[in-house]
């Protein structure tokens, strides 16, 4: 038996999901626009609703049976793919009256406005999209990646839009042409995380945050490795160049006329405790002092200890 791809549970899982009738109407709609043909059979207008899943033909024979009382035929072919699928299908005659309420011309770009007014109705449609022609990469993947492909310059540009600022998440979906077809897509992991939610496959965004978040872990456990380096040559700089400022003014008499107690102490602090971060000193000349130094306080000391070397030397 074919182990299900992480792509086709998120579809298992968000056509399982309880929707009202108009949020059926939108799923239906985007749903049907993208994955459907019509077709001529003994003079009938049939429409040809078509998906690799089965629970997803399913799902869509029990939302237009229940809204429109049209009971349809189910068939199944063999994909012309490589792996030869079989692909299942749901036929419906006399279906002008359901494409005409589900405000569906395949030869527009237009979205049908009049069925995503709301938040739901928004995320219904955008979840009938990717269960049509939607795919989503694997979480233990080398990248992130979940796309939806339509066939409509005009019509892909509408649906960026209402991805991008229709719905209760923000999402910064973009466009690319890809072997004659628009491809929608996401990169960011928060986003298609998001994304999951909002589809209602909430079994399989925890399994992708699972992932991602062993992933960002290691990632994180690097980058701090890094800002350590990098913070630690930063300290040796700062370092050698108060040091270097110190010893002129010592060498020159210059130190004798700083009447700044917080900074002769700081100085000689600095002299004994050369690689110490700035939070170090403060702490020491805090003990020193027997009084609060930030760090903040420790950058203004040696602000003004540079300052005097630049004039003095």
């Amino acid at each position: 038996m074919e182990t299900l791809s992480f792509s086709m549970r998120v579809k298992e899982e968000s056509a399982r999901v309880e929707r009202t009738d108009e949020e059926k109407r939108a799923f239906l709609s985007s749903f049907i626009h993208q994955s459907s043909y019509i077709s001529l059979s003994d003079k009938k207008d049939i429409l040809d609703i078509y998906s690799e899943q089965a629970i997803i033909v399913k799902t869509i024979y029990l939302y237009i049976d229940s809204l429109y009382g049209l009971k349809g035929k189910f068939s199944y072919t063999r994909s012309s793919t490589f792996k030869k699928r079989l692909v299942f299908h749901l036929l419906i005659d006399n279906a002008r009256d359901l494409l005409s309420d589900l405000d569906i011309d395949f030869f527009s770009g237009n979205l049908p406005e009049s069925l995503i007014k709301t938040p739901e109705q928004k995320a219904s449609y955008m979840a009938g999209l990717f269960l049509a022609n939607g795919s989503v990469n694997s979480p233990g993947s080398k990248s992130y990646h979940l796309e939806i492909k339509v066939g409509n310059e005009a019509y892909a540009k509408k649906v960026m839009k209402l991805w991008n600022k229709g719905l209760p998440v923000l999402f910064s979906s973009k466009i690319v042409s890809r072997r004659g077809h628009e491809i929608i897509y996401l990169k960011r992991s928060g986003e298609i995380s998001d994304f999951l939610i909002l589809l209602g496959a909430k079994q399989c965004c925890l399994e992708f945050e699972n992932v991602r978040t062993d992933r960002d872990f290691v990632n994180i456990d690097n980058r701090f490795t890094n800002l350590d380096m990098a913070n630690l040559s930063k300290t040796i700089k700062a370092s050698e160049k108060q040091q270097k400022a110190i010893k002129f003014l010592k060498e020159s008499g210059e130190i004798y006329n700083i009447t700044n107690p917080k900074l002769s102490v700081l100085i000689n602090i600095r002299e004994k405790y050369p690689d110490a971060s700035l939070n170090e000193l403060a702490a020491l000349l805090s003990k020193e002092m027997n009084t609060e130094i930030t760090k903040s306080n420790i950058n203004h000391l040696f602000r003004s200890l540079l300052k005097l070397y630049e004039e003095k030397k």
